[in-house]
Parts: C-alpha cells; structure tokens; sequence
C-alpha cells in the first residue's frame, strides 16, 4: 500500500494511490481517520493495510481519484514527535563492513518538526550561513509504540519507508561538531515524501539504492546492503534508549551529499518509490543574537 498527503486547497489530507490516481481516506466512508499522522497514532494504519489486501484494492477503483491537473502533496505530515537521523552510514562496497569494529555505534542527531517541508516546496537557503548541503535518504516511519525490542521485532513496529532529503549548514558544523543538531535544525531543512510505502510493497529493503540527484543528474548512489547500522538494526538501536511513537521519523544516512544554491533543484530516488523534488531558494538571513 502507498498513501500520500495531499494538498486540497488549503488542507492537507491523506489519500491512497490506485491504478488510476489518488483516492483520499475521507472517501472510504469515515472509517478511518483522514490525516496521516492520526491514521498512525489511532493504531488503524494495520486494520486499513488489511483492507486494501483483502477486496480494498478493488473497492479503490470504484472511487473518484484527485484531479491530477495541479496536484499538490504536502509532507506525510508534520509534527512527528521525534526525528532522529544518523550519519556516515554507507560503506562503498558491502566487503567493508568486515572491518568495523565490534561495538561501534551509530552517529545521530535530531531535527525538529519546524524542518519539515513536503515534496514540490522549496528549501530556503539562508544567507550569511556559508555553506548548505542536501543529502538524499531512505526514511523509516514507525507504526506502533515500542521499547526494548529486538533487530527481529523490528520489521512488525515499522509503517513504512518514505524518501528524504536532509539539509545542513556545513559550514556551521565545521566549526564544531557539536553543533551538528543546530546545523540541520533551520526551517525547511527536511523534506518528506510524497508517498509512505509500506514494507511488503518494497520487498527485501537492502536490494533498494539510494540516489542523490542534483539538476537531473546523480551525483551520488549507494545500496542500503552497504549501510554499516542496516534499516531493522536502527529502529532496535533507537528503541533500545528511548520510546519511539507512531510516526517517529528515523533518517537513516546518505550515500554523498551536494551543495545547494539558489536556484537549483534537488532529488533523493529511493528504488521504485516516487522520487522526492524540492527547488532551492536564497532567503535573508535572521539577525543573529550577540553573544552576552
């Protein structure tokens, strides 16, 4: 099943794709919520996938889609309560993974929901910051509560997968690398999108290749085989120190980054999932408070 938030003129809401376009939630005769993020938290996101497994898939194709003349998505939604990204997180070829020492952990960091953009808006690149740069990214989206479980456990709490693109303002982050978290917290430093797809649609999820795409060209792709600390590993790691939540946002690295400028067009490609395009835009800096 793949789902997408879309915009209906000024509200955004939930819908599923079928073979002949997007049919929202509120079509399927309020049974479920029709906000994302809710359908999530209410624990009926199970209940609606065995729906569509069972007859619903055919229902859908009785029902009106959106227009997709002007269609517009939003974010899956927006105020997950926690994102969490990790990094350097790709090896070039999966041999590499031998020599990793034993116990190394991931690197990670969190955003804020303040970051979240969707598909088609643009990452505002403030000026007087130096450097910004756009990572494309495989996104985990939880889909129950969870605490202490184990890499096995980890497949049955997972909603889906979704593609991202994750900002940071290097030049920030190389003056200390423990300003990481304020380096990647800026507004529309994250976008998510257009579409959840969950796991029996990807299949084996280390088959997917991760691609960074910068003005229609690839500059940089990897295999989720080649990532030291693998998609079901993440979710347990993350677990194992803190609750996750329905809709929680794991990032789960990129195979390179690319720098953005005003005017350019950034993409991350995940497999067969719907690519992910933002524009970039310059925008006045906020005047910075002086130290006291």
């Amino acid at each position: 099943m793949k789902m997408a938030t879309l915009k209906i003129g000024e509200v955004e809401k939930a819908a599923i794709r079928a073979p002949h376009g997007y049919v929202l939630l509120e079509s399927l005769g309020g049974k479920w919520p029709t906000e994302l993020l809710e359908l999530l938290r209410s624990g009926l996101l199970g209940e609606l996938h065995a729906w569509y497994r069972e007859g619903g898939a055919e229902v859908l194709l009785r029902l009106p889609a959106v227009d997709t003349a002007g269609l517009r998505y939003g974010p899956l939604y927006r105020e997950p309560s926690k994102i969490w990204g990790i990094g350097m997180n790709y090896v070039a070829e999966e041999s590499e993974l031998l020599q990793i020492p034993a116990g190394e952990e991931p690197v990670g960091f969190m955003k804020p929901a303040t970051a979240l953009i969707g598909p088609g808006e643009k990452i505002r690149v403030p000026e007087g910051f130096g450097e910004v740069t756009a990572e494309a990214e495989l996104a985990i989206v939880i889909g129950k509560a969870c605490r202490g479980i184990t890499e096995a456990e980890a497949p049955s709490v997972v909603a889906g997968f979704t593609t991202a693109l994750d900002m940071t303002a290097s030049d920030i982050h190389a003056r200390n690398p423990r300003f990481l978290t304020r380096a990647k917290s800026f507004d529309t430093f994250l976008s998510i999108g257009p579409e959840l797809v969950t796991p029996d649609e990807v299949g084996d999820v280390l088959d997917l290749e991760v691609e960074t795409v910068w003005g229609g060209e690839v500059k940089h792709a990897n295999r989720i085989r080649n990532m030291r600390f693998r998609p079901w590993y993440t979710v347990a790691f993350h677990a194992a120190f803190m609750t996750l939540l329905p809709g929680d946002i794991i990032l789960t690295g990129t195979p390179g980054a690319v720098v953005i400028r005003d005017g350019d067009v950034v993409e991350c490609r995940v497999g067969g999932m719907q690519p992910l395009v933002n524009p970039v835009a310059a925008i006045p800096a906020v005047p910075q408070v002086e130290a006291g």
